[in-house]
């Protein structure tokens, strides 16, 4: 948008597609790691990459630390919609794209042969299936996904420096799909869900200690639902039944 002057809904597959390349890349050699290492790598490729974009080489592209500005894009034929209220929309029609995208993802032969992975790798291999490859290909699904969550955000905001996609924002995000149950489409809502109004919550009953107070409802939603608010929701879903 900022360089060759494309419109912003053109640059939403690309970034998809980069984004998507770089995660499977970055999981073939990882996958030699395993537990708390494969942690360790992910996290120092999130330490290392804000500072590889702000390189001399790279701030003209990049922005540096500066980062680059852009213009939100106005609502087209004419609607009565100011830009924000336009971008709303767009990044609800996405959202609702993502997840019927990754619902079938997760219920096609790609997805069956991850639940395989995930549950028993060895047997997974003994019957046929490429391991390697498929933990890559979860890299860089989950990658594609990220990267066109990062595109409507920096269009949104109408700004995008290194530094706007830090650690404790992985931290946030890693705790919305812990809460929000892993294994899960539903999770990711739910877990948005928390990390985006609770908060908020907790600033309006504890003006002094609003960090005191999410811990305490991070740590009740942890005992009340270990295996996330969409596994206490199907607990329930199926004791009514």
């Amino acid at each position: 948008m900022d360089q060759a002057g494309w419109p912003y809904w053109a640059t939403l597959p690309v970034a998809g597609i980069v984004s998507g390349l770089v995660g499977y890349l970055f999981g073939r050699p990882a996958l030699k790691l395993e537990g708390h290492y494969l942690a360790l790598a992910t996290f120092a490729l999130a330490v290392a990459t804000p500072q590889m974009l702000k390189h001399k080489k790279l701030e003209a592209w990049t922005g540096g630390v500066q980062g680059i500005t852009l213009t939100k894009p106005d609502a087209p034929f004419g609607l009565p919609l100011n830009a924000d209220q336009w971008l709303y929309f767009v990044c609800l029609a996405v959202a609702l794209a993502a997840f019927a995208i990754a619902r079938n993802l997760v219920r096609a032969r790609t997805g069956r042969a991850w639940v395989a992975v995930r549950d028993h790798p060895m047997a997974a291999s003994a019957m046929g299936i490429d391991v390697a490859h498929y933990k890559a290909l979860a890299f860089g699904a989950s990658a594609l996904f990220t990267g066109v969550a990062g595109a409507l955000g920096a269009i949104a905001v109408a700004y995008v420096a290194p530094d706007s996609f830090t650690v404790f924002l992985s931290i946030s995000l890693l705790v919305g799909i812990v809460v929000g149950g892993l294994a899960s489409i539903s999770g990711a809502l739910y877990g948005a869900v928390f990390i985006e109004f609770v908060p908020n919550l907790a600033d309006q009953i504890s003006k002094s200690a609003p960090w005191a107070i999410y811990g305490l409802f991070l740590i009740a939603s942890v005992y009340l639902a270990p295996t996330g608010i969409a596994g206490f929701v199907r607990r329930v879903s199926k004791r009514k039944q």
